[in-house]
């Protein structure tokens, strides 16, 4: 059964369970609400509850688990020399799925049967021209080895899908059941509900920490293989960037590193200027009406995709700046891709970043303070630059370090407007690559995770985290430190 479905079965037998709890609980109450602990939809709401958070948490851990099950059990089933000098385990196994899929596909659109698919073999069947025609494109020839463990694969997944619409189900009713038993008047709902519904705002509020830890524990195993192959010393201080899948690469970071920071650097030079005046103008000087209109016109820049700022960079900006700094003019610029164009793109993606974000923070500051200044004789101007500014300021650099963390992780403007020139240069119309371009390239196309070449994509998003993640920790250090002193 598919997934959705059996999610919307759970639901359904929830709401069930929410009607039934509530009938039974008026039933035991000879249907006066007097008579009850708590009032009736509590009765159902413990209920549904009781129904959907077990099965739910069931099919959630089902849903982790089964695949490195499958995964674990498929490859210790694959002869050694499936696994030859070229290839890893891991591409092994992902073609196993490739082709496992591919099957899937194949019996979902009729081109063969289930049976076929279980007793297929390579031996008399080419099974890349049998997939091709179910639409499914296979990258080389499928071995027999191949073959076999995705049809075990199958067999696997299939009867560990069945397993689990049959666990979830039974835990589902069982729950349902436990549930309405336990209605009746003296039984205390509303204690339990409220229970339920804090443990699962602590849920909610956990997901965030517990991203966080997923992320490195997927990058942090790769970044060590990577150290394994590669000096570290050589990663952080290098000043050449050469990868070269034949051999004799050069992994050096530092010049990735200063194209990061330098476009970084002129987008926050565009961004926040621009962006603080603007929240300046509309949190003191703007009326109401122009207020409500320039706000979420200003905001809507925040909308655009960054795809979209990149082909900006390309097709407008890039050409502009050649026209005025490249050969028809002063002979600084030798091409369109440039730190400049990509710098000042960033900048117009980061202003409403900067200016919403300011533009609370200073209306944050209380009324209570311009009131006092104003009856100081002080002007508006004198208000906004001795008593607001201030006032405001941790919250504002607190937004500015925000905005440069958003800056620093920028890739499709970099990309498309920046070039993929990894140099140290002060030129700001040369071009040059960051952090995040780099992880793109060496990620693309048939790489061996085996190599330094590509796992060096680990540890420069590990960099990249470790950068960004100081940044985000110091920015609300800043802000959280210091704003009590205007509470």
């Amino acid at each position: 059964m598919p997934t959705l479905w059996l999610v919307l079965i759970v639901v359904a037998l929830g709401v069930i369970g929410f009607v039934l709890g509530r009938l039974k609980a008026l039933a035991s109450a000879d249907g006066d609400n007097r008579k009850l602990h708590s009032l009736p939809s509590y009765y159902g709401s413990n209920v549904a509850m009781k129904t959907i958070a077990p099965a739910m948490g069931v099919l959630v851990v089902w849903l982790l688990v089964q695949p490195f099950v499958v995964n674990s059990t498929v490859s210790d089933l694959l002869p050694d020399r499936a696994v030859s000098a070229d290839t890893t385990l891991g591409l092994v196994m992902s073609d196993v799925r490739r082709v496992a899929d591919g099957l899937d596909t194949a019996v979902s659109v009729g081109l063969i049967s289930a049976d076929e698919a279980d007793d297929m073999r390579t031996e008399f069947t080419n099974v890349r021209e049998r997939l091709g025609q179910a639409g499914v494109a296979l990258g080389s020839e499928v071995s027999s080895e191949v073959m076999s463990a995705a049809q075990r694969y199958r067999s696997m997944s299939r009867v560990g899908n069945l397993a689990m619409t049959v666990v979830v189900l039974l835990v589902a009713l069982g729950f349902c059941g436990w549930g309405v038993m336990q209605s009746n008047m003296d039984y205390r709902a509303r204690n339990v509900v409220e229970k339920g519904m804090l443990g699962l705002l602590v849920t909610a509020a956990s997901l965030a920490i517990l991203t966080t830890v997923g992320i490195v524990l997927s990058l942090i195993s790769n970044t060590i293989q990577f150290f394994q192959r590669y000096p570290a010393t050589d990663f952080f201080f290098g000043l050449t960037w050469s990868p070269s899948f034949g051999g004799g690469s050069q992994l050096g970071i530092l010049p990735l590193l200063w194209g990061t920071l330098y476009i970084s650097l002129i987008a926050l030079l565009v961004a926040v200027p621009i962006g603080l005046f603007a929240a300046i103008y509309l949190s003191e000087y703007a009326g109401p009406k122009l207020r409500a209109v320039a706000k979420p016109l200003l905001e809507v820049l925040a909308g655009i995709p960054t795809i979209v700022y990149g082909l900006f960079a390309l097709l407008t900006v890039g050409p502009m700046l050649q026209s005025v700094f490249g050969d028809g003019g002063f002979g600084w610029m030798q091409a369109g891709t440039a730190v400049m164009t990509a710098g000042l793109v960033m900048g117009i993606m980061l202003i409403p970043f900067v200016s919403s974000l300011s533009d609370d923070i200073i209306n944050s500051v209380p009324q209570s303070m311009r009131d006092g200044s104003y009856g100081l004789g002080a002007t508006q101007s004198e208000t906004v630059r001795h008593v607001i500014l201030p006032a405001a300021l941790p919250g504002i650099v607190g937004a500015i370090l925000l905005a440069a963390s958003r800056a620093i992780g920028e890739t499709m403007i970099v990309v498309l407007g920046a070039g993929a020139a990894a140099r140290l240069s002060l030129n700001p119309f040369d071009a040059m690559t960051t952090v995040t371009a780099k992880i793109v390239s060496q990620l693309t196309g048939d790489a061996d995770f085996s190599s330094p070449e590509a796992l060096v994509a680990f540890a420069l998003g590990m960099t990249l985290f470790v950068i960004t993640l100081g940044l985000n920790v110091f920015a609300l250090y800043i802000v959280r430190k210091y704003r009590e002193q205007y509470e």
